[in-house]
């Protein structure tokens, strides 16, 4: 695991970003809707599309946010 997968990086970014919070509550709700989806036994073509673009949203915005966490680490290691 690196610094940026660290959970107090995680937890101070949470506390302090505004950004890293907000991508993370997106993240979040993404995951909630999946989860929705997932529960069904059979998926329209529409909730499947819907199920394909938001996997890619939601893996989108865990980039950004691991970026941000490594960036925050590589600052703060080399303080």
């Amino acid at each position: 695991m690196n610094a940026a997968d660290a959970p107090e990086v995680k937890e101070h970014l949470l506390a302090s970003s505004d950004l890293y919070r907000e991508l993370s509550h997106l993240h979040h709700e993404l995951d909630d809707r999946l989860q929705q989806l997932n529960a069904q036994h059979h998926l329209s073509d529409s909730e499947h599309l819907e199920e394909v673009t938001l996997k890619k949203r939601k893996l989108a915005l865990k980039d950004q946010m691991m970026r941000i966490a490594a960036d925050w680490s590589q600052v703060h290691s080399s303080s």
